[in-house]
């Protein structure tokens, strides 16, 4: 397997379970202090999961982190941050109003469109073995977050379920962050730019949950370390992908791979919280693993 080519797959799949392993965690503290207030506490321990990251590079004297230079890459981080907090809130706010089985597979799409944006848009080559990889992987992502009774009850169009219209802009500013931070990324110092841009969306986080005078308060100590966790996943996760696109030139491996977050967070739901899986989240997963197994040999 080419280094590169390597590296997408390792940094995809570093986002997968990231991103996974915080959404069961987060299973643990959204019903005791809410979504928001979660989104936030949890961002505020990644953002010190960072600095010590940072602090840990600098300590074994790794000459490759640099500082962000010039008003146009600060500039640049600060709207990545922001961008990535509205979609956050924006998400929740969705699965707020609306079904969870309805609207994510909404969400669970833009994976899909940021493969398709790099590969339309920016000459992504992808053909044989990895064409069908993605492909399989993509359409496990679609399928295991899909309620079959959900949509069978449904009969309204998705125009008009609730929390649709959060979650349509949600997806399209989603993979409008993912295909622009791995044009941002290329050539720059992937840890500096993770880190800088989950500071400003920790920022913007927080500011939004002081203008919705949310009380940021945890009841139940043993909730910060599920909080913890979330943030230290989190960090894990952005840190991946960052390395992933500012390393490897493909970026539908990287995207397709990291969204694929919800089957460690099925599998683990099943195993510990015992939760029962549906016929088509089994398929979906075994789609995913293969998938998987087809883009490592592409």
């Amino acid at each position: 397997m080419r280094p590169e080519f390597l590296v997408a797959v390792l940094a995809g799949l570093g986002g997968m379970f990231g991103w996974g392993l915080a959404d069961f965690f987060a299973k643990k503290t959204i019903d005791e202090i809410g979504d928001v207030v979660s989104l936030v506490l949890a961002h505020l321990f990644g953002a010190t999961a960072f600095a010590l990251l940072v602090i840990g590079s600098l300590a074994v004297g790794s000459s490759q982190f640099q500082l962000p230079r010039g008003l146009f890459t600060w500039a640049g981080l600060a709207f990545f941050g922001a961008l990535q907090a509205a979609v956050y809130l924006l998400v929740y706010r969705g699965f707020g109003k609306g079904q969870l089985a309805l609207l994510n597979p909404v969400f669970a799409s833009f994976s899909g469109l940021t493969a398709l944006l790099s590969i339309v848009f920016f000459g992504e080559v992808v053909v044989g073995r990895l064409a069908l990889g993605l492909v399989v992987v993509f359409a496990g992502v679609l399928l295991i977050n899909v309620d079959v009774g959900a949509l069978r009850e449904r009969r309204l169009g998705f125009v008009s379920v609730p929390g649709f219209p959060e979650i349509a802009i949600a997806t399209l500013l989603a993979a409008v962050w993912t295909i622009l931070w791995d044009q941002f990324v290329s050539g720059k110092d992937w840890l500096s730019c993770a880190a800088f841009m989950y500071l400003f969306m920790t920022i913007v986080l927080v500011a939004a949950a002081v203008l919705q005078r949310l009380r940021l308060r945890v009841t139940r100590p043993s909730v910060w370390l599920w909080l913890a966790l979330i943030g230290l996943c989190e960090t894990g996760a952005y840190a991946a992908i960052s390395w992933g696109y500012a390393s490897s030139p493909h970026t539908s491996v990287v995207a397709l791979l990291s969204g694929a977050f919800s089957l460690p967070t099925i599998v683990l739901a099943r195993l510990f919280l015992r939760e029962r899986t549906t016929w088509l989240q089994t398929l979906a997963s075994i789609g995913i693993v293969a998938g998987i197994v087809l883009i490592s040999l592409g």
